[in-house]
């Protein structure tokens, strides 16, 4: 039987959604402060607006039950669902306002995608957008990056009513620490350190090119922050060709990687246990499978002949599938040359390293490597079983931080996500089809979609249709809930509404 929700379920839903919304307000002072040191008083007209308009309905919103109970993981499961969506159609307001977007549903796109960190971008003449709006996108970007709640878990926001239903439901199943409130610190804190580091690096590497001091540090902090949290905007049209330098796309690979790794495994090598590390069923699967696609990538851009120098077309293979397997979608292959130049062989082994992903645990998207590993150990697993005789009994078991065992209930999970979004790639491709585009762009644009990925083949632009806008913002709203969520979540608002059926009396 599905779970319903009550009136008072929903004010207690309510509550803690403004919560966020008050936290968001808090955000938004992040661009209104930046606008006023540089003097952009049009934008810091527009973030103060949006302050006033977060405070409102966040004050509102929790007006509608002043002190609510604990939490259940049925109103965790809404809270977390419902967040994604609320924060970003009041963070889009001051976007809209900015005359960079056509429409409001194109500056919902584009929250949508940063909060997501997709990545994906409709917004006009991005080469002359002020500072703070730049910030404002790359605020969001990093803060759903770290996970909404991860963050208001960090900073206490939820109070004593919070346990690991709300932390689980935003796609983290394991905690690094015991306690969930230090484990949404340790995220925090370390992703934290190698922002700072990378924007370090990254602003100094800005200024040797040739940028003034102020624009380095912004192009560098916005730099390191796209690429720890996988998110992979960018702050000029051209997007990480416009820097035209080797040391930083070495220096963002560097981060990216980090950023695709669980932060479990992070906390074990930081504890000083690497055995943990390479033993780990995700790192082994991830070398494995990267290093089948890094070759073959690479050798279908040599029948392409794309690039003269064998240095270029290696640095720009590597860094092309290292941004799609984590998410990040930077591009160092442009637009014109993915539908042109690349051969179709080249696009579907990107469409096969998107629709994986990185690690589970992380900042990336996709259906991650984990779950492929253990699919994997099952499917081994069950040819041992037919090879056996009838009496031999086998144990399967997987290494992830100790050796753990593979039970049918995980392998089921597994499967569940697996052809969730193996269905929702289908379908987006068929709907971007039926819109008059070509099916292997179509594929392409879909699974970078669903998989909250942002690399494009020309689809994602200002002028697309603007059912095919919606249909993307509910894929990278589902993708970052990896659909289990949003369903569970989904069934259990229809049943809510759904009218009981009178039993009748047997006489």
């Amino acid at each position: 039987m599905w779970q319903k929700f009550t009136l008072y379920d929903f004010r207690v839903i309510a509550h803690y959604l403004g919560v966020l919304v008050l936290f968001l307000a808090v955000a938004q002072c992040v661009p209104f402060v930046v606008a006023c040191l540089v003097g952009e008083w049009s934008a810091a007209s527009r973030y103060l607006l949006g302050v006033g308009i977060a405070l409102i309905v966040g004050s509102l919103l929790r007006m509608c039950l002043v002190q609510p109970g604990k939490l259940s993981p049925k109103h965790a499961l809404a809270v977390t669902g419902f967040a994604w969506l609320v924060l970003t159609l009041l963070g889009s307001v001051p976007m809209v306002l900015s005359g960079h977007f056509g429409s409001y549903l194109d500056a919902v796109f584009e929250c949508m995608s940063a909060w997501t960190t997709t990545g994906a971008s409709v917004a006009q003449d991005i080469n002359h957008m002020a500072i703070a709006d730049n910030m404002w996108r790359f605020t969001m970007q990093c803060i759903g990056g770290q996970g909404v709640v991860v963050i208001a878990l960090s900073l206490g926001l939820f109070g004593r009513a919070v346990d690991s239903s709300l932390y689980s439901s935003e796609g983290r199943s394991e905690h690094v620490i015991p306690n969930i409130m230090q484990t949404a610190r340790f995220i925090v804190r370390f992703s934290a350190a190698f922002i700072i580091i990378g924007t370090v690096m990254l602003s100094l590497l800005c200024f040797f090119i040739g940028m003034e001091p102020l624009r380095a540090f912004f192009n560098g902090l916005w730099l390191s922050v796209a690429s720890f949290n996988t998110g992979g905007m960018a702050s000029m049209s051209p997007g990480i060709l416009y820097y035209h330098s080797g040391l930083i796309e070495l220096v963002v690979m560097v981060l990216i990687l980090l950023g695709s790794i669980n932060f479990t495994l992070h906390s074990e090598v930081w504890k000083g246990r690497i055995d943990h590390f390479f033993k780990d069923i995700e790192i082994r699967t991830l070398a494995i499978w990267l290093s089948i696609v890094v070759a073959a990538f690479v050798a279908a851009l040599c029948t392409a002949n794309l690039y003269d120098e064998l240095p270029t077309l290696l640095r720009r293979g590597v860094f092309t599938v290292v941004a799609a397997f984590s998410s990040t979608g930077f591009q160092t292959i442009s637009v014109n040359q993915m539908t042109t130049v690349v051969s179709s062989g080249a696009l579907l082994i990107i469409v096969f390293c998107m629709a994986i992903g990185g690690s589970a645990g992380s900042t990336t998207g996709g259906i991650k490597v984990m779950r492929v590993g253990i699919l994997a150990k099952e499917l081994v697993a069950y040819i041992k079983d037919l090879l056996a005789p009838a009496s031999a009994r086998q144990v399967v078991t997987y290494y992830h931080v100790g050796r753990r065992p593979l039970n049918t209930d995980l392998v089921r999970a597994n499967l569940a996500v697996f052809m969730l979004y193996g269905i929702m790639f289908l379908v987006t491709t068929i709907a971007t089809v039926a819109y008059g585009y070509d099916a292997a762009t179509s594929l392409f644009e879909s699974v970078s979609m669903v998989s909250n990925i942002g690399m494009s083949s020309g689809i994602i632009q200002p002028g697309m249709p603007d059912m095919l806008k919606l249909l993307y913002i509910f894929d990278m709203w589902a993708g970052r809930l990896e659909y289990v969520t949003l369903i569970a979540l989904l069934v259990s608002i229809v049943a809510s509404f759904r009218p009981r059926r009178r039993s009748r009396r047997v006489r």
